[in-house]
């Protein structure tokens, strides 16, 4: 069966790019360039630990309570370093400062395999592109410095929508944006709820990008995973 498809949206973080050092690795540089001793594999569990429990607390960067996502990864840095042992306060701010800014370069990021390929192969068949992220403000940037931005028509966060996946209303926003139907589009991600089944949930087609060894988690159709980007082209050849 042929897939009649106008409108590709993209997940961005662990489908096209990812970091290239786990968290608590790069905070634990950082904070050494500032003076600052810091266990990477402590750091890297204080990070999970508080990224979760802040996400809990004010869902999608604090969209809707009064925090800018800014603030929102400076409060996180911080008390991923505190919770970690450190009591410098003022270097605590510095280092939280130069790390919001740092994950925008493509020194902290790198493409999965496949990714650029892909993305202009899709291009050249004339496909319609978007991104649909649960991400803050700064993934335009990152995409750009990552020379990805060109191919994307519009870029959509979470932060920009004020709903983040698996909620169906960005979707829609999506659609508005790339100007398709939802059985003319196909979101491609790697998170099961926020990527195949919320697209799915929302009228639209979905891979879900799932490398060979990875727990396999629920039961999806074998032609709705994709081993790697490069098996995209085959599953929606038009």
């Amino acid at each position: 069966a042929m897939l009649r498809l106008r409108l590709l949206t993209w997940d961005v973080k662990d489908t096209l790019l990812r970091l290239r050092q786990p968290v608590g690795q790069g905070y634990a540089a950082e904070a050494r360039a500032q003076g600052l001793q810091v266990q990477p594999e402590a750091l890297g569990r204080a990070f999970l630990e508080v990224y979760g429990a802040q996400s809990r607390r004010f869902p999608n960067y604090g969209h809707g309570q009064g925090l800018s996502s800014r603030q929102w990864w400076l409060d996180v840095i911080k008390q991923s370093f505190r919770l970690s042992g450190v009591q410098d306060e003022a270097a605590l701010t510095k280092v939280a400062e130069k790390l919001y800014r740092d994950y925008c370069s493509c020194d902290n990021w790198e493409m999965l395999p496949g990714a650029a390929e892909t993305l202009s192969r899709c291009r050249q068949l004339g496909f319609r592109m978007g991104v649909v992220s649960n991400f803050d403000s700064r993934l335009e940037v990152i995409l750009s410095q990552c020379n990805l931005r060109h191919h994307f028509e519009f870029v959509l966060t979470s932060e920009a929508a004020g709903f983040a996946k698996p909620d169906g209303r960005i979707f829609e926003q999506a659609l508005r944006l790339g100007g398709a139907r939802p059985e003319q589009a196909a979101h491609i991600g790697d998170d099961y709820s926020r990527d195949y089944r919320a697209a799915r949930a929302a009228g639209m087609h979905s891979f879900l990008l799932r490398a060979a060894g990875q727990g396999q988690g629920p039961e999806v159709p074998p032609e709705h995973v994709l081993p790697t980007l490069g098996h995209l082209l085959d599953r929606i050849e038009k």
